[in-house]
Parts: structure tokens; sequence; C-alpha cells
């Protein structure tokens, strides 16, 4: 198993779960899928969350995923699976398969019914008690789909409480404010641990200016996280907002809510890294429309790509 701690950098995919055209979890893609985030140089995987049809899947389908990915990964890379539950017996049965299996930790984001500072507190208070005090966790905080709002101040007495608490997914929007407050109480002594961004990487050059260690999203070209997330950490600001000008038009076409995970799929079927650009109902289908935009703004890509070389 791969050490995911709080000094974790780099781009962690978020992957998608194949289906075949019939609707079963589709395996042989699960590989190829997993060997071409390896080649692209991804720093480690998420699986099963939100924009994996987590929720679509059985617990003995989760578990045949996360054991097939696992095997392919063969230990080259941290994987974090999501075990986001409506409740801590499924949760917690979840979360003890998979870090038996060989996973490097498990990500939660809080549940929808949570309203105060304190009933988010100790809401991931019981999760520590779930999954356990070894298990190395990602807080999640995705207000725009949970509708839970975790102020900075809550997210330090989380991370102060529970030390098992060794990364932020940070998808607030606009959050920029909310990851340089959380560095600057590092810089004041508050402990400090990973950010990685998601919101499909729009906002990802600024988000590493702010101080974040990289993302944990999607994104049908996931090379061009890759690639700004390694040349920030080289000092080459400049070139690494030249590549994410480039895939910009792509990025945003792609985070449409509702299709963005359909438009996903396609692309990533388009580029034969998966079977099937299927999703599990209930999910939404592309439209006439929808594919010829996607078409014509893929061959634009390609053409922006050339002249960046």
């Amino acid at each position: 198993m791969m050490e995911f701690t709080e000094s974790t950098r780099g781009v962690y995919v978020i992957a998608p779960t194949p289906f075949t055209s019939e609707g079963a979890v589709d395996l042989e893609s699960t590989d190829r899928m997993v060997d071409f985030f390896l080649e692209r140089g991804a720093n480690g995987l998420t699986i099963l969350g939100m924009m994996g049809e987590a929720p679509k899947l059985t617990l003995e389908e989760s578990f045949t995923f996360v054991r097939r990915v696992l095997a392919r990964v063969k230990g080259r890379v941290p994987v974090i699976v999501g075990v986001s539950a409506p409740g801590f017996a499924q949760m917690g049965a979840l979360s003890d398969r998979v870090m038996g299996d060989g996973a490097s930790g498990v990500m939660v984001a809080p549940a929808a019914a949570l309203r105060s500072d304190e009933q988010i507190l100790g809401y991931y208070r019981q999760v520590v008690e779930t999954i356990g005090e070894s298990t190395p966790f990602v807080l999640q905080d995705f207000p725009l789909v949970t509708n839970v709002i975790i102020p900075v101040s809550v997210i330090l007495k989380i991370v102060e409480e529970l030390p098992s608490c060794v990364c932020l997914k940070h998808e607030d929007w606009p959050g920029l404010s909310k990851i340089a407050a959380l560095r600057d109480a590092s810089a004041a002594g508050a402990r400090r641990i990973s950010i990685l961004c998601g919101n499909g990487g729009l906002f990802l050059p600024e988000e590493m200016l702010r101080g974040a260690d990289g993302a944990m999203t999607g994104f049908a070209y996931p090379e061009m996280m890759i690639d700004v997330c390694r040349l920030h950490a080289e000092g080459e600001t400049e070139r690494a907002r030249d590549v994410f000008d480039a895939y910009l038009p792509l990025a945003r076409y792609e985070q449409q809510p509702g299709l963005g995970l359909a438009l996903r799929k396609y692309t990533l079927a388009k580029r034969g890294i998966i079977a099937e650009a299927k999703l599990r109902r209930p999910g939404p289908n592309l439209s006439a429309a929808d594919i010829a935009e996607l078409e014509a703004l893929i061959d634009r890509q390609t053409a922006r790509l050339a002249a960046l070389g």
C-alpha cells in the first residue's frame, strides 16, 4: 500500500466507472483506463467518487471494481476510495474492505442534513470512529452538491482534532480565499494538510498560486492537469498557464452541470480509453447537438496542441 499523507502533492485523477453497453461494470476498460492515467503521469487515483457513479453500484460491484483497480495499479501510486454513504454501517463496511484490499485512504463527504458547525465537527468525529483512527481520510468540501458549507474555522477544528484527516478535497466555488486562509493558518502554526482541488481543474493555475498542492478531479484530458502541476512545481508558472489555456475550451464545456460526466465519458471513449460512453441509469443522454459541439471542440483541441508544440 502506498502512503497517503499530509504532504501529498500532484494529481489524483477522479476515475469514472466504465460500463458495458448492457450496463455491467467493464473490467477490461477499467484496466485500460488505469494504464492510461498512470502512463500520463498521475500521482494517484481516486475511485468511487461522485463522478464515479458510486451510488449506482451494488456493494459487491464496488468491491470488485476497487480490487480490479488495485490489482492493475500494483502499488505504483496511492488509490483513494470514496466511501460516503447515508449511514455509518455501509461506510464502515466499505472502508474496512477497501483498506484491507490495499487502498491508501478513503474520501468522505459530509451528510446533506448537516447545518451547524458543531454538527459538521460531530459528524467527522463519528466518521473517524467508524473507519478507524489509522485510516487516512480526505475531507470532501463540495457545497455545490452536498449543500453543506464548511467554514475555514471548522476545517481547522477537524484538522486539529482528527489527525487522520490528511487532505482537503477543495471544491468550494468560489473558494480561492479559503485556500489562502488555510495556508495562512498553517503558517501561523496550524497543522498543514494537503489541499487537492476539484471543479474539473477550471481554476487550477490560481489554486496552485494560492497554495494548493495539486488536483483531485476529473477531465477527459488529465495530462493538462498533470502538466500544469508539474510546471508549477518547477517554477514555470507562465508555461503552466499556456498549457491550461490550450485546454480551457474543452474543460469549460465538460463542466456543464448535469452533462459533465456524459461529455467526459464520450471523450474518453473517443480517445479509446474506455469502450463505451455508457452512464448507468438514471443519467442524461447527449443530444446530436451536444455531440457535434464536443466533436468540434476536440478537433480544435488537436490543432491547438499542435501549435503549442
